[in-house]
């Protein structure tokens, strides 16, 4: 049987519409003119999700559409809820996803965002079960389910990622992952592209981070010849090459506030403009994002924008650090060493067990790509083909540490205003003339940052 839809809206025509456009898509639906209707009609048969208004007789303020949703939650707290809103209502529709909303849908809207909505909040509702631990699976059973094998872990929790990660993948949500640098968060990215229905088109990774906000029109969407000065041809943005495929896009807590605007139109609407060209095009994206900042707390700090975040995460996947998986690293260990011996022709390398013993106790700041570092250098610097404590302790001593940190300058060497300009320098040196990083890493905000920049002479 098809799903069956509800569309709560008090404007026969919209009822209309989505009717027509939900029953093209096989799906069935009833309409109801006021939250009352609603109800009445939720007792009478089962409804698979909800498409509802914000606004019903001739309130405008959206406070009808939440006591609605909070209604809805509090009766049916698994049923699927989708608000229809208007532009100048975003700020209540992000009110509503922080009251349980699985998505919003701006007017006027096209049935194809309409449809996609939909299908991507049926096919989500599985997976939110998934995520508050109504079922459990074996790493065994995944691997028969999914193509993991570019991903190595059995800890418990970790596979719980991998299942989640499993079920969304069929679905085309947006999907953002979380979690400490090196933790492989490019790695899942890609398997939920492999694992979805776009796997034979485009993968594209942008790092966000690398990106100056100058360029990022350019870089996402591309330009036409002529549009600034060095546009000497026509060029495809990412956007563009990622149509009927997957964009990631890593280091998105990077984006500045300007640049985060220009991104959440082709979010919101899958439509974007060309630099220098005045034609709107359409782009057909699934969309996978990663960061190892909290963006909760930016937008609490006003950094990041909080109706970007809803469109980003209507899953959020955290991959937990290695040293939450300490049973995995003997996995990965070896993993490593096949993978390196093959590149040094070592092919008998190997290590012993006090020594992967050893390593399952390290903190591991670094996470895997830290791990894979230290087995790296460890097979460079030892002659033998069995890696011991010494050998791993060795390749670690060589790492960046404390010893090789600058120290601070002795009293009356330096004044207080010379340090706080080799401070900043040093920092915007270390992070690529990146704005935002650098200001994070100071402690500052951006424009106490720009002020210093400005009083030191310091150019960007």
């Amino acid at each position: 049987m098809s799903k069956r839809i509800l569309i709560v809206d008090d404007d026969p025509g919209v009822v209309a519409s989505l009717s027509l456009a939900l029953k093209q898509a096989g799906f069935r639906s009833d309409g109801a003119d006021r939250p009352e209707s609603a109800f009445k009609l939720l007792e009478k048969r089962h409804y698979d999700l909800v498409l509802q208004d914000m606004n019903f007789s001739r309130k405008t303020t959206g406070e009808e559409g939440l006591e609605l949703l909070a209604n809805l939650k509090a009766q049916y707290p698994q049923l699927p809820v989708i608000l229809i809103t208007a532009w100048a209502s975003i700020q209540l529709a992000i009110e509503g996803m922080r009251a349980g909303a699985n998505d919003f849908i701006t007017k006027p809207w096209s049935n194809e965002q309409i449809i996609q909505s939909v299908k991507t909040a049926l096919g989500l509702s599985k997976t939110y079960a998934l995520q508050r631990g109504d079922q459990t699976v074996s790493r065994d059973e995944l691997d028969r389910n999914y193509n993991f094998r570019n991903i190595i872990g059995e800890d418990p929790e970790f596979v719980k990622v991998l299942n989640i990660i499993g079920r969304v993948s069929a679905t085309d949500a947006s999907v953002l992952i979380t979690g400490e640098s090196g933790t492989g968060k490019e790695l899942v990215a890609e398997a939920i592209h492999q694992n979805s229905a776009r796997k034979d088109a485009a993968f594209v990774k942008v790092n966000l981070g690398g990106i100056s906000s100058a360029l990022f029109e350019s870089e996402m969407f591309g330009h036409v010849k002529g549009a600034f000065t060095d546009a000497k041809h026509d060029r495809k943005g990412r956007f563009e090459h990622a149509d009927g495929g997957t964009i990631f896009m890593d280091e998105i807590g990077d984006l500045n506030l300007e640049c985060q605007v220009k991104l959440l139109r082709v979010l919101q609407d899958r439509t974007y403009e060309v630099l220098g060209s005045s034609k709107t095009r359409s782009v057909d994206v699934r969309v996978v994002s990663a960061t190892n900042r909290n963006l909760p707390e930016m937008i609490e700090r006003g950094d990041f924008r909080e109706d970007l975040l809803y469109r980003l995460n209507l899953i959020a996947v955290h991959i937990p650090p290695l040293r939450d998986r300490p049973v995995d690293i003997p996995m990965l260990v070896e993993h490593f060493l096949k993978s390196v011996g093959r590149v040094y022709r070592r092919p008998d390398i190997a290590i012993t067990d006090p020594s992967t013993q050893w390593l399952q106790r390290l903190p591991w700041p670094g996470n895997i790509r830290e791990l894979r570092q230290v087995i790296e250098r460890a097979v460079l610097l030892s002659g033998s083909d069995l890696l011991d404590v010494a050998d791993i302790r060795q390749a670690m001593e060589m790492q960046p540490g404390d010893a090789e940190k600058e120290k601070l300058p002795g009293i009356g060497n330096m004044t207080l205003e010379e340090m706080e300009r080799s401070m900043i320098e040093k920092a915007m040196a270390h992070h690529n003339n990146n704005v935002g990083r650098v200001a994070e890493s100071l402690g500052i905000s951006r424009a106490a940052l720009y002020r210093r920049l400005e009083k030191f002479g310091i150019k960007l």
